[in-house]
């Protein structure tokens, strides 16, 4: 993470507002979220202000979503924050901007999923929506060979063991190596979310609500987004959620997708870690879930119970 150039106050986007969308300029206007990349303020009741502020890769990443998040949003079963309106770098603040729709709900990594079976039913039917083949100018992402990220695993991997944030690291292992060398995806490129982390999905009444920030959106292999399953829902729902999303994954796409899984929740807990220290960037709320998810990855290739007993899971 970078610092910010510009701090972000409510009187700094009110009179962004005031001077690209006076007639919204008046709404309430209070502070969502400050993410990862962007600063989230909600605006009125159904609106949401989204400004780049502690990375440099932020604003190209609204910008990929407001050209591309507003033809995709109406086909899928779970509220997205859909691109109304763009803002223009000024003098006042010289990066791009945009308003969203407002997508209510908790983030899952502070209210996580307890109704699994209708979580697991809501996250198929949406990424059964979503992963549709995209067009040839869609954006390149997350969604490339599992192999081209074996520097990051390996990295993740050994600061994780060195620090004695893991338990079962030869299952961990195990998984990953067993996942490079699956089969590649063969079928056309599919729109992907790419970046499906519990801080991006939000829940009402113990399940899923709403999925949020795009910017990772891309186009590849499925597998990607297919790891959530065992990042957001609880012990033993994995195979439904594998049985509920269609077309249903083969075997090498599962394997791909435990790859995908691991290498998320290793760099997630690093992120916890540093958080749970105090560390800029760190987040502690990040933690939990991801060992969570390494906890659930891990039995199934120690035998164990009470995990993903299933013939899909």
């Amino acid at each position: 993470m970078t610092n910010a150039e510009t701090e972000i106050t409510a009187d700094l986007v009110r009179d962004l507002l005031r001077d690209q969308h006076p007639d919204l300029a008046d709404r309430p206007l209070s502070l969502g979220a400050r993410g990862w990349d962007n600063q989230l303020w909600r605006l009125g009741g159904d609106l949401a202000v989204r400004l780049p502020w502690a990375t440099q890769r932020a604003d190209a990443l609204l910008l990929k979503e407001h050209a591309w998040l507003p033809a995709l949003a109406p086909r899928l079963p779970l509220p997205v924050p859909v691109p109304q309106r763009l803002g223009e770098p000024s003098a006042r603040f010289p990066r791009p901007w945009i308003i969203t729709t407002w997508v209510p709900g908790d983030p899952a990594d502070r209210a996580p999923v307890t109704r699994g079976a209708q979580a697991a039913g809501a996250l198929a039917a949406f990424l059964t929506a979503l992963h549709q083949p995209a067009p040839p100018a869609a954006p390149d992402g997350r969604g490339g060979a599992l192999a081209d990220r074996a520097e990051g695993f390996a990295r993740h991997f050994t600061e994780t063991v060195d620090l004695g944030l893991i338990s079962d690291s030869d299952a961990v292992r195990a998984i990953w190596d067993d996942a490079v060398t699956a089969p590649a995806w063969d079928g056309p490129p599919l729109w992907l979310h790419g970046d499906l982390h519990p801080a991006n999905v939000l829940t009402a009444d113990g399940t899923l609500c709403g999925v949020i920030d795009f910017g990772d959106m891309c186009a590849g292999d499925p597998a990607c987004d297919l790891a959530a399953c065992w990042i957001l829902l609880p012990d033993g729902f994995a195979g439904r959620f594998h049985e509920a999303y269609q077309p249903a994954p083969d075997a090498a796409t599962l394997r791909r997708a435990r790859g995908w899984a691991v290498l998320q929740a290793l760099g997630r807990i690093l992120i916890g870690h540093a958080g749970d220290h105090g560390r800029p960037g760190g987040k502690p709320t990040w933690g939990p879930p991801a060992h969570a998810a390494l906890r659930r990855l891990t039995a199934t290739v120690l035998g164990k119970t009470g995990s993903d007993q299933s013939k899909t899971g």
